[in-house]
């Protein structure tokens, strides 16, 4: 297998709060080039000074960097737009700007070369009982009876080709209904609010604390020829923004769900719970297996009650209403 070396320029500050970003989408192997614990070496061991390779100091010499392998297929490029995803509400959450600049190189490939040269690897998928996500730029090679989702990803998190988003899809189907309202908690392309409404939704609200989320959900929903009356998305934190929460609070929604990672799970399951339905749904996924019963007690907590937990692969999905 081929795999793909991502840097990610960062500060002394920042590695651990990177690292832990990884660790949430299930990357524990890493490697960290810290330019001060360099430094810290050198003036602990003048003695060594002599043996150290020239090469090595200018290595050191710049930004911190916290780097990690993704496979070169599709599971890797969706791993590698949930990679971009997070450090992109990592910034955002750096206020005093402690944990520098948070941008990927990608092999030395710029990003655009990046986005390009991916899209050999995605190809139609067929998902659940009813659902076919295809790439925009592929024909179906014959005529199927499936809910048909065109994407052109761009840089956002989310094809269809992730175990998290299966599974987020595969609870949809079941329950997404005619006249419903959906609100989707860190939407990347749109990809699971833009399927409700291909399903029968009335409404759906997608939210992503990422910028760039709100143009290429649009663009999405244009390529699914979605009346743009029955979709908003917004962009912001809806557990802080106060103007968010006004927007969102104007519906109660049937179905709401959050394919994120757990901490922010867990840090929605408050809001989740004000903005639903009292028979509504909170159809959860994107947890790594060693956090699911973090995730589960802060739910139960929360007042909901689990009505399903499913698992593929590393990844578990739940499914819970309230009590």
């Amino acid at each position: 297998m081929d795999w793909i070396k991502v840097s990610i320029f960062t500060t002394s500050q920042g590695i651990e709060p990177v690292s832990g970003r990884l660790y949430q989408l299930g990357i524990s192997g890493i490697e960290i080039e810290d330019e001060q614990d360099f430094k810290n070496f050198l003036k602990e061991n003048k003695q060594y000074w002599d043996y150290v390779d020239d090469d090595l100091v200018r290595k050191m010499e710049g930004e911190t960097k916290v780097k990690t392998y993704v496979s070169d297929d599709t599971e890797g490029r969706e791993l590698l737009l949930s990679i971009k995803s997070t450090l992109s509400e990592l910034k955002k959450l750096d206020d005093s700007n402690e944990y520098g600049r948070l941008e990927i190189e990608i092999d030395s490939m710029t990003e655009q070369d990046w986005a390009n040269n991916w899209r050999q690897y995605f190809h139609p998928i067929e998902i659940g009982e009813k659902i076919m996500i295809k790439p925009e730029w592929e024909d179906l090679k014959e005529p199927t009876d499936r809910v048909v989702f065109n994407i052109e990803p761009g840089m956002s998190f989310g094809t269809g080709s992730h175990y998290t988003t299966q599974l987020c899809i595969e609870a949809l189907e079941k329950y997404i209904k005619p006249d419903i309202k959906m609100l989707d908690l860190g939407c990347g392309s749109g990809i699971l609010s833009i399927i409700s409404l291909l399903l029968g939704a009335e409404k759906a609200v997608a939210i992503d604390i990422d910028p760039n989320a709100v143009d290429t959900a649009y663009q999405n929903a244009d390529r699914n020829n979605i009346d743009r009356s029955k979709y908003k998305v917004f962009s912001g934190n809806i557990v802080t923004d106060t103007d968010i929460q006004t927007e969102i609070s104007k519906n109660k929604y049937e179905v709401i769900a959050a394919n994120i990672v757990a901490d922010v799970i867990i840090a929605l399951a408050p809001a989740a719970k004000k903005y639903m339905t009292d028979d509504g749904v909170f159809i959860t996924s994107g947890i790594i297996t060693d956090r699911a019963d973090d995730v589960k007690k802060v739910l139960e907590e929360n007042g909901f009650e689990i009505i399903t937990v499913n698992q593929r692969k590393d990844w578990v999905s739940m499914v819970c209403r309230q009590k």
